[in-house]
């Protein structure tokens, strides 16, 4: 099974109060997507802080503007997973999908597993994991926007599961993506 990883970039940290996803971001090997999330009437008094603004660079404003609504967000997002298992770096990712799925009037399309399973799966040690944070680093400096942070997990899994290039026969191409509605 293959595996992909994702994030989620938000309007705010839950310790700053109630959050809503803006952008989410997949990625896997060669391949990487990301949308960014037109905010849900339901979550028009929901929180938004200067500080997570000005770490994921989205504003309030583009986002509404440029974001895609929650049902074609997660339409898209549910047909780019398919059946692989969805990885994130951080249990609050769930989180969001789950509240992106509730403003779509969708069930939760697929749970998201914490990478330290698949680390621990793997057999992995801490001088394995720190080599493979190493190289993504370096492949991937930008960090902080979600297709961004999906393709530095995915670098890290990567590294971890195969630290050999993947031949271009068993590689996966990018789903392709559905017309908005």
């Amino acid at each position: 099974m293959s595996i992909i990883a994702i994030d989620f970039e938000a309007s705010c940290l839950p310790r700053h109060g109630r959050s809503f996803p803006i952008e989410v971001g997949v990625s896997c090997y060669l391949w990487t997507r990301s949308w960014i999330i037109r905010p849900h009437d339901d979550w028009a008094q929901w929180d938004w802080t200067q500080e997570a603004e000005s770490l994921h660079g989205l504003s309030r404003d583009r986002i509404e503007r440029e974001g895609w609504p929650v049902a074609h967000v997660l339409e898209e997002l549910t047909i780019a997973v398919g059946r692989s298992r969805v990885v994130a770096d951080s249990l609050i990712d769930q989180y969001w999908l789950d509240t992106l799925a509730q403003a779509a009037g969708m069930p939760r399309p697929f749970t998201i597993d914490h990478v330290s399973l698949v680390m621990d799966e793997a057999g992995a040690g801490q001088q394995a994991i720190a080599d493979a944070v190493a190289k993504a680093d370096g492949r991937h400096p930008t960090r902080h926007r979600a297709s961004d942070d999906a393709r530095w997990l995915s670098a890290v899994i990567e590294h971890v599961l195969a630290p050999v290039p993947v031949p271009a026969s068993s590689r996966r191409a990018a789903p392709a993506a559905i017309p908005a509605r």
